[in-house]
């Protein structure tokens, strides 16, 4: 239902849920300060564009949004993707990546894919967030050791080789700054937890930082002055070359955009019991990703620990996130350029913090007990972040994941005789413990069971198991019970064996078809080379079926029949 949360929540509102929402979307600002500014400069680019992406991004999000609590704004996840596209094709670039992003999501939503998300594999989304997470890290030793260097290189391992060249130019004061500023996050919420921890160390820091004169580098000695204006909106000119390198990233920023969105929505439909509208929310979240850009913001999703941070205070409808969006922007025009004597120091600690919680380290070891397979998707997932790139590390995740659970499903399915078993009332031959009713088998037949689905992936396997027939059988009974689906593949294998048995004078006989595989025979050679008598309903009635046809033996079939498909 393409309806927002907001429109639904507001029936029966009252002043004490009011009052609940203004103060945990007051709460949920203030957390989202140091936040927003702190992911704008991780991600290579101004603090106010960090801010006006809360600001304006945040707003839709709760506005237009399909969850009641859903908390939007610049997140850990797009600090990778948005710095490499920064470094490769400029603001522009990312801006027009973006807004395409935002129309993905929007189209996303409109056709009801929000429900497709659960198809992507756990491991996967642990690698990638997990690999972030690393980067994230990475990317803060500089401001937290405050070392005199130049650009830090964008490259994993060229980063930490030129860590490693300039560890002799340590700042001892911006060690002092980030380890108070640390401290204080990891101490305040002994104290409060209405108040966050990471607001607290910046104000502390920041007005040590400028009653002290301590010399460490700050948002103003960077970027300088904080505009306390709203800033007008723009589209950049690109040419359709460029626009065409940033299909990619775009798609890119879509995908991230909706996979944490819809976790952070379902989280808190567990915190609050509630059900978000997940076609909805990829709406908002595309809207907001077309806006946002516009006016000089960055990719924005849902925040799992803000959307968090606003139910544990109260908040139980999007009034609470607009409130939040609101707070930014009365913060940014009053006070915006107060933000100039931030600690660089202080940012990188909070960014420490959000990268070890990020991290899930304890579901990434957890993890490494699991299959090989997922395993094997984990570990390539992050080490292609780290090491390459975060589109590669997901395309190809994705492919290998996608082929390894082909690879298992042929497993799952096999094909084995069953006409001694059938004969006797046994389990069997794939080692079950399923009891076959003993029925009467004629001599000149062999029953073959199919288990599981009949695809491309198990279609060579079937086709092997079916050639070791011993002798030529008059009758091949193919028991089908255990098929619930069979695709293209499936059907050309199934009509190779068929026009194998004609040659060889064996009749066909297909027992116990499912609606879809009975629905992709339908209209076939294969149907017609076999012939609609010899599809049956029962294994009854195909040993029935058998005996009629021994009573008049099958020519053999000396056409070299040719199937198109």
């Amino acid at each position: 239902m393409l309806v927002p949360k907001l429109f639904t929540t507001l029936r029966g509102y009252d002043r004490e849920q009011l009052l609940s929402d203004l103060i945990a979307g007051v709460i949920v600002g203030v957390v989202a300060l140091p936040l927003a500014i702190a992911f704008a400069i991780a991600s290579g680019v101004t603090p106010d564009r960090g801010l006006w992406t809360a600001i304006v991004a945040g707003f839709i999000i709760s506005a237009f949004g399909g969850s009641r609590v859903q908390i939007g704004g610049p997140t850990g996840a797009f600090v990778v993707i948005v710095y490499a596209i920064v470094q490769k094709y400029g603001i522009d670039g990312l801006t027009v990546a973006t807004l395409m992003a935002g129309v993905i999501l929007v189209v996303m939503g409109l056709a009801k894919f929000g429900s497709a998300i659960k198809f992507i594999p756990h491991p996967l989304v642990i690698g990638f967030t997990s690999a972030i997470a690393v980067i994230i890290f990475s990317g803060e030793v500089k401001d937290f050791l405050g070392l005199r260097m130049g650009a830090v290189p964008a490259p994993f391992l060229e980063k930490w080789g030129a860590y490693a060249g300039a560890i002799g130019t340590i700042t001892p004061t911006a060690v002092g700054v980030a380890v108070v500023a640390l401290a204080i996050i990891m101490i305040w919420p002994r104290v409060s937890r209405r108040i966050p921890g990471p607001f607290v160390a910046l104000i502390v820091t920041t007005l040590a930082v400028y009653a002290l004169h301590l010399p460490v580098e700050t948002i103003g000695s960077r970027f300088g002055d904080i505009a306390a204006s709203v800033p007008h909106p723009h589209v950049p000119h690109l040419t359709l070359e460029q626009v065409a390198g940033l299909v990619g990233p775009a798609f890119t920023i879509a995908l991230l955009a909706a996979v944490e969105s819809l976790l952070s929505a379902v989280v808190a439909d567990g915190m609050i019991g509630g059900r978000h509208r997940s076609n909805m929310e990829l709406v908002a979240q595309g809207i907001a990703n077309i806006a946002s850009p516009l006016f000089g913001g960055i990719p924005a999703t849902g925040a799992i620990a803000r959307t968090a941070t606003n139910v544990k205070n109260g908040g139980r409808t999007p009034v609470a996130g607009i409130t939040h969006a609101l707070t930014l922007l009365v913060i940014t025009l009053v006070a915006g350029r107060l933000a100039a004597y931030i600690p660089m120091a202080t940012l990188a600690a909070i960014l420490v913090v959000v990268a070890y919680h990020m991290s899930e380290w304890r579901s990434f070891v957890a993890e490494l007990r699991s299959p090989k397979s997922d395993v094997a998707v984990l570990l390539t997932t992050f080490l292609l972040t780290v090491l390459v790139d975060l589109t590669v590390a997901i395309e190809v995740g994705m492919v290998l994941a996608a082929f390894l659970f082909i690879r298992r499903m042929a497993e799952v399915t096999n094909v084995s005789v069953v006409t001694r078993e059938i004969q006797q009332g046994l389990g069997g031959d794939d080692g079950s413990e399923e009891l076959f009713d003993r029925k009467s088998v004629p001599a000149g037949v062999e029953v073959y069971e199919i288990n599981g689905p009949f695809f491309f992936g198990a279609a060579q396997s079937f086709k092997d198991a079916v050639s070791q027939v011993a002798g030529k059988p008059k009758v091949l009974i193919l028991r089908m019970r255990n098929v619930s689906a069979m695709d293209s593949s499936g059907l050309h294998a199934l009509s190779d064996v068929i026009q194998r048995a004609r040659k060889d004078g064996t009749a066909v006989i297909l027992s116990g078809i499912h609606m879809q595989p009975l629905v992709a025979l339908t209209g076939s050679a294969a149907l017609e080379m076999i012939g609609r008598d010899n599809v049956v309903g029962s294994l009854d009635l195909a040993l029935a079926r058998a005996r009629t046809l021994l009573a008049a033996p099958v020519v053999p079939d000396s056409e070299d029949a040719t199937l198109t498909h």
